[in-house]
């Protein structure tokens, strides 16, 4: 009788176990099934000769939770795969349309490989394919790591805010400096100027320069911030206390920079105007000790607009390859086998670029006298595909494993904004305007259109134009990059537009992205800076829109009616920056020599 209890016990525990097994298999099935998969069509790489990667690649090790200005510990950190908008991609395969098939724009392109320019009859294939994913998939890390967050360009807000009370309290106030080069006065953060905030693991800040209690603080979310006046400042996004001293390097930064979205402590950015420290160029910055590794761009006899070496886009780094992606003001796109190397446990990073690509190319209407060559804003990739707006009028769509144009729009003029792309109904399209600048088209006033472009093909989708004033060194148009909404704000996008009603007015504009209708504006003093989409939780309450303008008013809309829910003036000084936001703070630099942070309650 003992003996046939034990078998049935036994039985028993056996088809538990089994069906425990049947039920782990069946949501791993339903975890599969909803994972995309993309097809490129393009073949392997080969050809030009590149190193092998160098190092580990190494996830962020994102700790939850985090503190707010007061010390109270805030809500949960709700992790990289909440933010996840939808971008399920059901085909890609880039071609061109007759209105925009590259000869119509384009005199000719250049490659040089290792300082070796390729002749006409040599094909450039890269050895190691660069292959980008979606935007949620560009880093682990927690925090927004380059311009707008990642290669889409559509997150500058990292987690949730959890607002309840749609208000904004100052927390922090941090002093920066002014500098004078030449006559020209430069102060605090200007354009783009966006932070970078990243919450970085307790093993790499180990042997950072930092400060002990931040190195102790597993909470702890630090703002970079390299500035106009020659400084890069290092902030704990809740308190305002610097993390470690600010780091003199004489150059001005206009740029926002990026940091490895592996994780490793390198800071990129480029420099972006000559000073005393000497003439403009490129950096790779040892984040553990604050030192230059690397520099690059300084004259580069390769650019076909002289000696200029100014390097406002804020760079991005292919993971899989180890290379680093940089456009330059002087027309150059580099392409860097970094060769990186990272020893989290001894605390050393290096690089060591031996592979360098630089592409660059010549518009029929570049260097005519107006229409400039050369990139300010920042690119965008997917798939290997590249999108970047030039001085000179031109939207360019580039392979990147085998630096060839695949098509160039037309957009009329000089532009820093940012080409965002955004998945809809399974495709991709991007979102992109330009500036005015004054004696190109019109010495009085000209029309500024928003467009939604086929990311496939260049083909316009629509357009809606507003009427811009500008002067001589402060364009009207828009100098800000589009905000992409997701969410409960999935049917907008938001763009500010500057000097449009008159030279010291703009608008910020919410349009349809079906039709390009306008749903709501608000006008006001102009902006450069770029608006932010804040999600407020799963939960429910509103999506909000934030953004800044030129008379220091730091705004909170409805991102779906306008209504205006909170505006904080930061005294004077104008704002031109772009803020960032981790969870429920947000981080904004000015012109007054200041920069500030928010708690969004």
């Amino acid at each position: 009788m003992r003996g046939k209890k034990v078998l049935i016990v036994l039985l028993v525990l056996s088809v538990a176990m089994l069906g425990g097994v049947f039920f782990l298999k069946t949501q791993l099935d339903k975890r599969d099934a909803k994972e995309q998969t993309v097809v490129d069509g393009q073949g392997l790489p080969d050809g030009a000769d590149g190193g092998e990667v160098s190092g580990d690649a190494k996830d962020g090790d994102g700790k939850d939770g985090s503190k707010d200005g007061t010390g109270e510990q805030a809500d949960g950190q709700d992790g990289a795969e909440e933010v996840d908008p939808t971008y399920a991609i059901t085909s890609f395969d880039p071609t061109h349309t007759k209105e925009t098939k590259p000869s119509r724009m384009m005199e000719y392109t250049n490659i040089m490989v290792n300082g070796k320019v390729l002749s006409s009859a040599q094909k450039y294939k890269a050895k190691e394919r660069i292959e980008f994913e979606t935007g949620d998939k560009y880093t682990q890390m927690e925090g927004v790591l380059t311009f707008r967050g990642n290669n889409f360009r559509d997150m500058p807000a990292y987690g949730k805010a959890k607002m309840k009370k749609y208000k904004m309290k100052k927390l922090w106030t941090v002093g920066t400096r002014s500098v004078t080069i030449a006559g020209q006065y430069w102060s605090g953060n200007g354009w783009t100027g966006q932070p970078l905030l990243i919450h970085w693991p307790r093993e790499t800040k180990k042997h950072m320069n930092m400060e002990e209690w931040a190195k102790e603080d597993d909470d702890l979310v630090e703002a970079i911030h390299a500035s106009l006046d020659g400084y890069i400042y290092f902030t704990d996004i809740y308190s305002g206390k610097a993390t470690r001293p600010a780091m003199n390097t004489g150059f001005v930064f206009k740029g926002a920079g990026a940091l490895d979205p592996r994780g490793y402590p390198i800071l990129y950015v480029g420099s972006g105007y000559n000073s005393s420290a000497g003439t403009s160029r490129a950096f790779i910055i040892d984040l553990i000790h604050c030192k230059v590794m690397y520099e690059y761009g300084c004259q580069d006899p390769f650019s076909l607009r002289g000696n200029l070496s100014f390097f406002d886009s804020s760079s991005l780094v292919d993971a899989e390859t180890d290379t680093l992606i940089q456009p330059g003001e002087n027309g150059i796109l580099y392409l860097m086998k970094l060769n990186t190397k990272y020893d989290e446990k001894k605390g050393k990073v290096s690089v060591k670029p031996k592979h360098i690509v630089k592409w660059r190319y010549k518009g029929k209407r570049n260097g005519s006298g107006s229409y400039w060559y050369g990139m300010e804003d920042s690119a965008a990739i997917y798939k290997g595909y590249l999108y970047i707006a030039d001085n000179g009028g031109h939207l360019m769509c580039l392979n990147l494993n085998k630096l060839k144009l695949k098509w160039v729009q037309d957009i009329l003029d000089d532009s820093n904004s940012t080409p965002v792309l955004s998945v809809e109904d399974g495709k991709l399209y991007l979102y992109i305007s330009t500036s005015f600048h004054k004696g190109w088209r019109s010495s009085s006033s000209a029309d500024i259109p928003i467009w939604k472009i086929d990311a496939e093909n260049g083909e316009i989708i629509w357009k809606t134009s507003y009427n811009c004033q500008s002067v001589e060194g402060n364009s009207g148009g828009v100098q800000s990059t589009i905000a992409v909404g997701h969410y409960s704000l999935d049917d907008y996008i938001y763009v500010t537009v500057s000097k449009c009603d008159g030279l010291h007015r703009g608008r910020m504009v919410a349009l349809k992205k079906k039709n390009g209708k306008k749903a709501w504006e608000q006008k006001g003093a102009y902006t450069w800076s770029s608006p932010v989409c804040v999600y407020n939780s799963k939960e429910g309450g509103k999506d909000v829109v934030i953004y800044a303008k030129s008379d220091s008013h730091l705004m909170m809309l409805d991102g779906i009616t306008g209504e205006t829910l909170y505006d904080y003036s930061m005294g004077s000084g104008n704002v031109e920056a772009s803020p960032a936001v981790y969870n429920n703070i947000l981080v904004i630099g000015t012109r007054g020599c200041r920069i500030f942070g928010f708690k969004l309650k």
